[in-house]
Formats: structure tokens, C-alpha cells, sequence
């Protein structure tokens, strides 16, 4: 075998591992963009929920309060204790506002505000 041909053999090698390394990292980057896009969607549906239920809460809230008179410390107490005076103002803040129109809700704070934004 002359040099020529181990040379072309070497070259090939190395290409074709390089090739390979390449297959792998495209298959790695493809397999954790669809868990990511996975993990994204999962978050995106416990918010929500969590807004479904938060809204669904302050609805009954307002209820105890308006329609049936009780002072937030009484709906307090009649949830067991299980909720603070603050979170059902919140709660009920909620659900009087989701009646107003749509709302986008931030987690990070617990706070709903009013959404600008146009779909459609």
C-alpha cells in the first residue's frame, strides 16, 4: 500500500467519524429541543390550571361574600382556616376581574392583570 492510499484511507476515517459526531450531536440536540418543548408544555398547562382553579375558587369566594354576607374572616373560617384573609381578596379580586374581560396571570407574583394583547 503506498502513502497515497493510507493517506486517502486516514482522510476517509476521519470524516467519516467526524460525520458520525456530527449525526450524533444533530440526533442529542434534536432529542432535548422535543424534551424541553415537552417541559414547556407541561408548565404552560399547570398555569393553566392553576388559573382555572384559582379562578373557579374566587368565584365561590365571592359567593360566601356577596351573596351569602359573610365577612372575608368568616370565609376564612369556613374554609377550614386553610386560606389567609389576603389570598381571598386575591382570589375573589380574580374572579371579579376574570368577569371584566380577559386576564393574564403572573405567577411569579401571584397577581392578575389586565391583558392588552390582541389574538386573532
Amino acid at each position: 500500500m503506498g502513502q497515497r492510499s493510507i493517506r486517502q484511507e486516514a482522510r476517509r476515517a476521519a470524516l467519516d467519524a467526524q460525520s458520525k459526531r456530527r449525526r450524533e450531536r444533530a440526533e442529542r440536540e434534536k432529542r432535548l429541543e422535543d424534551l424541553a418543548v415537552r417541559v414547556l408544555v407541561a408548565v404552560r398547562e399547570r398555569d393553566a390550571a392553576v388559573a382555572d382553579a384559582e379562578r373557579r375558587a374566587g368565584e365561590a369566594l365571592r359567593e360566601m361574600t356577596q351573596d351569602a354576607g359573610l365577612s372575608v374572616r368568616e370565609a376564612v373560617e369556613w374554609c377550614g382556616n386553610e386560606m389567609t384573609a389576603p389570598e381571598v381578596t386575591r382570589l375573589r379580586r380574580l374572579a371579579r376581574d376574570s368577569e371584566l374581560g380577559e386576564h393574564k396571570v403572573d405567577f411569579k407574583n401571584g397577581s392578575a392583570t389586565r391583558s392588552t394583547e390582541r389574538t386573532g
